[in-house]
């Protein structure tokens, strides 16, 4: 039986999560494909660097055309990061007849298209179950499991890092910059943590979800994307004494043939599953209308988790390639994008405000949500250390977007408001 030979590409955290499972696994991997599979390249920026994995040092090289241009080699797995030049490797590859398994969220939110175009035409699979939420098979699940569903939303929590924070700050009341720090010294968050905690990295993982659960091409300027630098704990203690917990949330929701996508912070009931979702786990909740609600839960990075995705792709790929139907999986999005307009974007709100301590202030404030036609579903009314001042804290009935973008407007500009302190996304009604 002929090996199937792999061409690495990357061996930091996950690459070598990856050489560990291939070399630990073998026998399980031989009984599910029925042939060896050896890793016979695997590109590095310095080869003579110490490493924590055990590996030949001769099969490591810091050229990417040794792997890319073997004939010998059959599939790469690309676990280097980068968009540009991976893009342009992987595209060389795929012209190369090489089958692709990738674990890059930004190069398949970015450019996943192209790449599964070209790899269909080339009679080449592209996988890429480890580029959203680590060890949890939601893309699997979404392509094959419930393919059969029409999916009408999709709610996860796909960034460890921010759920970390948050989960901190609420069962701590810390504030985040201290939380921050925290999780840098234990190794959750980087040292530039922009790309987590302002959102972006959840953003382009909901791009590859809602293209795939709603057969749509959506792109990563069509999320609407909110971080948690703003985040206090004052928010937190508001919430949860209202019955909520908050989560960084990516929003994929279908209404019809419109769609909307989102990420930012959220507050949940307690009693969604949801809400107990702690420290760095990813859960993605779906909405079928054939199946109902299902969630996926798990570690959503690590190197084992990571990698265990990436070995069940390349399981994939060698069964296809036994079979002879490279190149078959990708299937093109059905519908054309549609997305909703503001005044199409429905959703309850939270809203914590610093007013003046007067008679008729409440009334006044009232009075705007009125002109909207929006109501009050919770109301906090209480004093601030500063003389003169109340905080009000309510969360809405549910209001269209445009309603509330105006309602936030004309307040702002009331004398009787010192301060717009906070407002969020509400998903669900929670029983303080």
């Amino acid at each position: 039986m002929k090996a199937i030979s792999i061409g690495l590409l990357g061996l930091g955290t996950v690459g070598s999560g990856v050489i560990k499972i291939i070399e630990n696994h073998q026998d399980k991997l031989m009984h599910q494909v029925g042939c060896p599979i050896q890793v016979k390249k695997v590109l590095v920026k310095d080869v003579n660097k110490e490493r924590d994995v055990e590996i030949n040092p001769a099969i490591l090289t810091d050229q990417v055309n040794e792997i890319i241009n073997d004939p010998e080699i059959d599939v790469i797995i690309e676990v280097m990061g980068g968009v540009e030049n991976t893009k342009d490797y992987m595209l060389q590859a795929i012209q190369n007849k090489k089958h692709i398994v990738t674990a890059n969220k930004d190069l398949m939110a970015v450019h996943g298209g192209e790449l599964l175009t070209a790899a269909s035409e080339n009679g080449c699979d592209l996988f890429y179950e480890a580029s959203v939420a680590g060890g949890i098979p939601i893309i699997r699940s979404l392509v094959d499991g419930l393919s059969s569903d029409r999916i009408n939303k999709l709610m996860g929590i796909v960034n460890g890092t921010t759920n970390y924070i948050l989960t901190k700050m609420t069962e701590e009341g810390l504030a985040y910059e201290d939380v921050l720090k925290e999780a840098q010294a234990l190794g959750f968050a980087e040292a530039n943590p922009a790309s987590d905690v302002d959102g972006l990295d959840a953003a382009r993982k909901m791009v590859i979800l809602a293209t795939l659960g709603f057969s749509m091409k959506v792109d990563l300027d069509d999320v609407k994307t909110t971080g948690i630098t703003m985040v206090t704990e004052e928010d937190l203690h508001y919430a949860n004494r209202l019955g909520y917990t908050m989560k960084l949330l990516g929003i994929a929701d279908r209404d019809g043939d419109k769609v909307e996508v989102s990420v930012q912070p959220t507050l949940l009931p307690k009693t969604h599953p949801l809400s107990s979702v702690q420290n760095e786990y990813n859960a993605v909740y779906v909405y079928g209308e054939a199946v109902g609600e299902t969630m996926f839960y798990g570690p959503g990075a690590g190197s084992l988790p990571t990698a265990t995705s990436i070995v069940s792709d390349l399981v994939a790929v060698v069964k296809n390639m036994r079979l002879g139907i490279n190149g078959s999986y990708a299937v093109a999005p059905q519908f054309a994008k549609n997305l909703k307009d503001s005044e199409e974007i429905y959703s309850k709100y939270f809203l914590r405000i610093h007013a003046k301590d007067e008679v008729g202030v409440f009334a006044e404030i009232t009075s705007v949500f009125t002109q909207h036609g929006v109501s009050f579903e919770k109301i906090l009314q209480l004093p601030v250390k500063e003389k003169g001042l109340a905080e009000i804290v309510v969360v809405t009935h549910k209001a269209s977007l445009k309603s509330f973008e105006e309602i936030f407007m004309q307040l702002r500009d009331l004398d009787a408001i010192k301060d717009i302190k906070s407002s969020y996304r509400v998903e669900g009604s929670a029983n303080a």
